[in-house]
């Protein structure tokens, strides 16, 4: 398996396992195979629309940033010799990378929603910056292949070092040493430097995707090895999907091979569609975001002060009408008796004193008198109103 040709597959042979060479087809045979162990294989492009940036990108990439470490070389700042001799620029750089500063992409957030469904066999990643785990990923689940941020513990002795303290030390950019005051001996996160081992899981899990139903690689240039070589071990009847900027590794020679070329967040939510999860996924992403509560807040716009101003003047109105509790049949009845002729009315100016003028119904008091002094018209109106609002 690990000496494939990197020939891309005729497109006139046909796929032996999948319908088609498209993403449809992938989420298809999830679909009618009730697919749940799927391995997903992923690197630093999955993480740089986070805004971190990867290492090896000319002029944007983290090595290509170092320079202002005044390092001897831009690795050095990953090198287990030169931390023991200058820890400083590694601090000053995982000051910058810290967990916690960023959020998890749409991407971390697909390979969250693929465990939540129970579909996840493992994640192996290149990635130290623990964005999966923020994302939702249990820790059981993620082979971290270089190390990361998740834990760390004395170079020399090997006690582990407390989070809590681990993280204010990085934020205060300081170098901690180990609790053992009989060691003192540096510090640093479960990162894999030059000049290290791979963690132990990475070679007691290196044969899962042997066992996979679908194989997923994502962001990775597939260069470094022995990670490079992890898609090759998956058998050949086991559809593979690439989701990349550009072809790598040996994807495209075999029949059951999907290249999905571009950007990650895009092609993870075209992935979605076919599946129909788009919703969920959109949905757990959200929940990822640390200041969705405030974002919500700041779409709506705040209320001019004329707006709020006749807010208020319509609540005070709703109120009036509630404690009123006058029936409009009642103010008809009202209405009706005052327009009647009446052989006392000479003029306008000459009202009877206990008459009610047209504009005066308008006066919630006036009104209240009217109705009192048409009792012989309304009986009802002799009622106790002792129970009713006063006006």
């Amino acid at each position: 398996m690990g000496n494939e040709s990197s020939t891309p597959v005729d497109d006139a042979v046909p796929p032996t396992t999948l319908h088609g060479r498209t993403i449809e087809a992938v989420a298809r045979y999830i679909e009618e195979k009730d697919v749940h162990n799927i391995v997903v294989m992923t690197g630093a492009g999955i993480s740089t629309s986070a805004g971190i940036p990867d290492f090896r990108s000319p002029e944007t990439g983290l090595y290509a940033n170092l320079a202002r470490l005044n390092l001897p070389y831009a690795e050095a700042v990953f090198d287990i010799s030169y931390f023991r001799t200058n820890p400083l620029p590694f601090y000053a750089l995982a000051h910058e990378l810290f967990p916690g500063k960023y959020r998890p992409t749409v991407t971390h957030a697909f390979i969250s929603l693929l465990h939540k469904k129970g579909k996840l066999l493992q994640l192996f990643t290149q990635n130290i910056d623990c964005l999966e785990r923020e994302a939702g990923v249990p820790g059981e689940k993620i082979v971290e292949a270089h190390g990361s941020f998740a834990t760390q513990r004395c170079i020399e002795c090997h006690t582990e070092y407390p989070d809590d303290k681990m993280k204010e030390m990085v934020m205060n950019k300081e170098v901690p040493h180990c609790v053992r005051k009989s060691c003192d001996g540096l510090v640093k996160p479960d990162i894999v430097f030059f000049g290290e081992a791979l963690p132990e899981a990475f070679h007691q899990k290196r044969g899962l995707p042997a066992r996979a139903d679908l194989a997923i690689v994502m962001g990775t240039s597939l260069t470094v090895q022995p990670f490079a070589s992890l898609p090759s071990f998956v058998r050949e009847e086991t559809p593979r999907v690439l989701i990349n900027l550009e072809r790598v590794g040996s994807f495209g020679s075999r029949p059951d091979d999907v290249l999905l070329l571009g950007d990650c967040d895009e092609g993870v939510r075209k992935f979605a569609d076919a599946l129909g999860w788009r919703d969920e996924l959109e949905e757990l992403w959200d929940s990822t975001n640390p200041n969705k509560d405030t974002k919500k807040k700041q779409q709506e716009p705040p209320k001019t002060r004329q707006e709020a101003l006749d807010d208020e003047v319509e609540k005070l109105t709703r109120d009036i009408d509630a404690s009123l509790k006058l029936s409009s049949q009642a103010n008809e009845r009202i209405r009706s008796e005052l327009e009647k002729p009446s052989s006392t009315v000479t003029s306008d100016s000459q009202s009877p004193p206990n008459s009610v003028t047209r504009d005066e119904v308008t006066s919630d008091k006036v009104t209240t008198q009217a109705a009192t002094d048409l009792v012989h018209v309304f009986p009802h109106l002799k009622e106790d109103r002792s129970d009713k609002p006063s006006l």
